[in-house]
This record gives structure tokens, C-alpha cells and sequence, in this order.
């Protein structure tokens, strides 16, 4: 069973609730100076709450999406897997840069059948120019299963997590598929594919989307291959108007940076409780490679400072009360108001953590945004 399984959580929970019945059960047998007594309310007290932390921990990674396996908790997750030869082909000759391995039903009232609630598609990426390899879930809204809409094409939505992060967490803990179908619904925002995966292409490292030099080529990847890869399979428009990239935390850096170096891909992009520069600890390595020049592009603030304003929207969100990026927040609105044609918006709660509850409460603004600024065509 997977670290992620409800079956995982259960089973944790049922085995802290049975040691602590057993615990309640038997202290008043152990309750002596023996040391045998004495070492069993130790032991019996370790475990339980042993089994408590368990059983929190793997509630938590359910509701964040920290780690998406046993592998990953442990760090024993390998690099990067490459199935890509030089000619495009595989040996057959039949796989193409997106492979569809599953699908499953959205989460909303009809959602058995594509055409009421949409589909959901596990997809395997692998990049043509960069050989990066990731998995990531497609959802397809209703639309793109009618019949009269068979030969219209449709806007496109990179989703991004945190880091670490797991791709199952944009579904099952912040509900995009769900929040974007009940908004089209509704008229409150027009039908949208969202590509939804993580910034860490490469596990375990955190490459902050960044070409690193000798490494993952990150930034090409999601700014080349991966709209590459879509736009071969799937019914969406190809130019930069149709396409748009969101994330929160580290994702939500690497959408901006993206909107903001590549606008010819990305015609808008927003950053949820976004931080603004390429941070370098254990988790990340040496990015740079004392290239100066890469450095400074990833420090969004420079960037703008230093190079020509990219044509482009971007979006950004922070809290007055509960997040440590609202003065940072405010200077970089500051910086793009004055840099035109980059345009800029702003969600600004009056108080908020850097948490999932607080992501649920601006994902619907934010899909509305991205919706008023993408096309079909």
C-alpha cells in the first residue's frame, strides 16, 4: 500500500486507538516501582505515542501532499528516466512525448460520465530537447467531450505545487479540477485544460526551475517540452494567448519566472504565496555553477530591473497577517507597475498562512484571472 492509500491512514489510526485502549487497560497492572512495570509503561507510553505521530504525519502528508511515496519520505527516490532517443521515436516507434497511462473520473455530481463531469488523465511527459521524464494529471473540462465542440481547441492552465509537493495534492487537497469545472459551470470562467504537476522534475532535488548548468535543463523543460508535448496530443491553442501557469510557494515562483522569461509560451502567469529569487540550500545544490548571469535572472526583482519588460500578466497573492512574503509582495507591484507592458494583479488577504486552507480560499480568483487573459485561438 502506498503512502499516500486511505487504507495506510486507517490502519494507523485504528493501531494508535487500540494502544491507547491498551494502554488505559493495563496501567492499572503496571502501575508499581517493579522495574518490569516500569519498563512496560514505558514501553506502552513510546508506542502509543509513537503510533499518534505516525498516524498525524501521514494525515498531514494527505492533506499537503509533502512526499508522494515511501520512496520519496526516505529519499530513495532515483533521478530522472530517460525514454527518448534521437529521432523522437521509441523502439517501436509508436510512444509520442505524452502517453496517457489512466484516467479517472473527476471528483463532481456526474462525474462517471466525461461529457457532464469531465476526465481526469494520468500522463507520463518525457522532454524531446531536455530528456526530463515527470508525471503529471490532465483534466479535461466536459466541453472536450461534447460533440459540438469536437473541433475546437482550448485554453491551457500549467498548475504547479510546492515543493516538494505531489501532483495529487492539486487534486485531492486543493481541488483545481473541482473549482474550475464548478466555475465554468457557472459561466464564471471559460473551460479550461489544467496540466497539473510539480516543479521537481528531478526527485529528490529542488531545481527552482532552472536551467543548472551539467543538469536538469528545468526551465526548458517547462517552457519548451512541456507545451510541446501538450499541444501534440490535446485539442489547445498554440499561441502564447492560449497558455497560462499557476503554482503556489516554489510553484508559484517558477509560474511567474516563466510568464516572465518566456511570454511568447506564457501569455500570463501567477505566483501564489510566491517568493521573488532562486534560494540555494541542501535541497536545491549549487544551481549556478558561479554563472552570474543565471543568478541574477533568477532573482525576479533584478530581472525586472535589468532586462526590457517582458508582454505579459502576471498575478501574485499574499496575506497583511500570516505570511512572511507581504512586504516583498508589495514591492514587486510596486516594480512591475512602473515597467510596462508587463501588466500586474494582486490578491491580498487580510490574513492567510502559507498553507493549503489559504490556496483553496484565492483558487477560484485566480482561475477566473487566468481565464479573462487566455483564448482558444
Amino acid at each position: 500500500m502506498g503512502l499516500t492509500s486511505n487504507k495506510v491512514l486507517a490502519l494507523a489510526v485504528l493501531f494508535a486507538v487500540l494502544l491507547f485502549a491498551g494502554t488505559v487497560a493495563c496501567w492499572p497492572r503496571l502501575a508499581c516501582r517493579d522495574p518490569r512495570a516500569v519498563a512496560g509503561r514505558v514501553a506502552l507510553l513510546t508506542a502509543t505515542q509513537v503510533a499518534v505521530f505516525v498516524s498525524v504525519g501521514l494525515g498531514a502528508n494527505q492533506a499537503f501532499g509533502f512526499y508522494a511515496s515511501w520512496a520519496d519520505l526516505f529519499g530513495r527516490e532515483s533521478g530522472q528516466g530517460v525514454v527518448v532517443d534521437h529521432d523522437g521515436h521509441d523502439a517501436g516507434g509508436t510512444a509520442g512525448p505524452l502517453e496517457v497511462v489512466d484516467t479517472g473520473q473527476v471528483n463532481v455530481p456526474g462525474g462517471a460520465r466525461p461529457r457532464t463531469g469531465g476526465q481526469l488523465q494520468k500522463v507520463d511527459l518525457v522532454g524531446r530537447r531536455t530528456r526530463i521524464a515527470s508525471r503529471a494529471y490532465v483534466y479535461l473540462p466536459p466541453e472536450y467531450f461534447q460533440p459540438r465542440h469536437r473541433t475546437r481547441t482550448f485554453p491551457v492552465a500549467v498548475v504547479l505545487t510546492g515543493y516538494p509537493g505531489t501532483a495529487e495534492a492539486l487534486i485531492k487537497g486543493l481541488h483545481y479540477p473541482q473549482t474550475a469545472h464548478a466555475l465554468a459551470k457557472d459561466g464564471r470562467m471559460q473551460p479550461m485544460i489544467l496540466v497539473m504537476m510539480r516543479p521537481t522534475v528531478a526527485p529528490p532535488r529542488d531545481t527552482e526551475c532552472v536551467d543548472v548548468p551539467g543538469g536538469p535543463r528545468t526551465e526548458s523543460f517547462f517552457a519548451e517540452d512541456l507545451p510541446d508535448a501538450v499541444s501534440h496530443h490535446y485539442r489547445v491553442g498554440r499561441k502564447p494567448v492560449s497558455w497560462g501557469i499557476v503554482g503556489d510557494s516554489t510553484g508559484g515562483y517558477c509560474a511567474l519566472k516563466l510568464a516572465m522569461h518566456h511570454p511568447r509560451t506564457y501569455a500570463a502567469g501567477a505566483g501564489l504565496s510566491p517568493y521573488y529569487r532562486a534560494p540555494t540550500d541542501r535541497t536545491t545544490g549549487d544551481l549556478f555553477h558561479g554563472d552570474e548571469e543565471l543568478r541574477n535572472s533568477a532573482d525576479l526583482m533584478w530581472y525586472l530591473r535589468h532586462r526590457p519588460a517582458p508582454d505579459t500578466s502576471l498575478l501574485v497573492s499574499s496575506s497583511r497577517q500570516g505570511e512572511s512574503n507581504y512586504r516583498e509582495t508589495l514591492r514587486f507591484i510596486d516594480l512591475v507597475e512602473a515597467r510596462k507592458p508587463t501588466r500586474i494583479s494582486s490578491i491580498i488577504l487580510d490574513s492567510g498562512g502559507h498553507n493549503f486552507n489559504t490556496w483553496r480560499r484565492e483558487i477560484p480568483a485566480t482561475l477566473q484571472w487566468l481565464s479573462g487573459r487566455l483564448s482558444d485561438r
